[in-house]
C-alpha cells in the first residue's frame, strides 16, 4: 500500500469516527427514566437500547467502510482501463499519421 492510500485509509478513518462519535451523540437519550432512577430494571433496559443504537452505527459504519474500498477498486480499475484506452489511440494515431508521411521515392 503506498504512502496516498495509507493516508486515505487514515483520514477515511477518523471521518467514520466522528460520524459514529456524532451519530452516537444525536442518538443518546438525554432524559432519565421518569420512574424511580434507582429501578435496575429500567437502567438494564435504558442501556441495553444504547447498546443496540451503537451496534447498529457501529454496523452501518462497516457497511460504508466496506462501500468505500469497493469503489476505490472500481476506481482503480476504471483509471487502468482508460490509461490503456488513451495508449491504444496515441498508437492508432501514430499508425494513421504514419501513412501520410510515407516518403516518396522518385
Amino acid at each position: 500500500m503506498n504512502r496516498d492510500s495509507h493516508s486515505e485509509d487514515t483520514l477515511s478513518t477518523m471521518v467514520l469516527e466522528n460520524i459514529k462519535n456524532k451519530l452516537i451523540h444525536a442518538f443518546r437519550t438525554n432524559t432519565e427514566p421518569r420512574e424511580d432512577p434507582h429501578d435496575c430494571s429500567v437502567r438494564r433496559s435504558h442501556q441495553a437500547n444504547e447498546e443496540l443504537r451503537r451496534a447498529q452505527i457501529d454496523g452501518a459504519i462497516t457497511w460504508l467502510r466496506s462501500e468505500l474500498l469497493e469503489m476505490r477498486t472500481q476506481d482503480l480499475q476504471l483509471a487502468q482501463t482508460l490509461l490503456g484506452l488513451s495508449t491504444e489511440i496515441q498508437r492508432l494515431r501514430r499508425e494513421s499519421l504514419g501513412d501520410f508521411f510515407v516518403p516518396l521515392h522518385f
